[in-house]
């Protein structure tokens, strides 16, 4: 149970600081080049996507409790490998 309570503490951590990340990306996005604004806004949108998946795994953690954590502990670290290199791939 602790093991689970850490890791999923720690990935709700980071998940409010990217969290507070995309908010100011949408922000700057305002600000984007008429030619970048549809690229950049597509980016966000599928930042988003990954981002409220990371969420919804997250939520699914915790409703099904440390004995169910191994069964879907795969689903959500993928979602979390998933919104990690977006992040990574907008920043660049």
């Amino acid at each position: 149970m602790e093991k689970m309570e850490a890791h999923v503490g720690k990935m709700e951590a980071q998940l409010a600081q990217w969290g507070a990340r995309l908010d100011e990306l949408v922000a700057s996005a305002k600000e984007a080049e008429p030619e970048a604004e549809s690229e950049v806004h597509k980016r966000i949108d599928e930042l988003k996507a990954k981002y409220h998946e990371a969420q919804s795994k997250i939520a699914e953690v915790r409703a099904a409790g440390s004995d169910k954590w191994e069964t879907i502990k795969e689903g959500v670290e993928s979602a979390w490998y998933e919104l990690e290199i977006a992040f990574k791939k907008l920043s660049n």
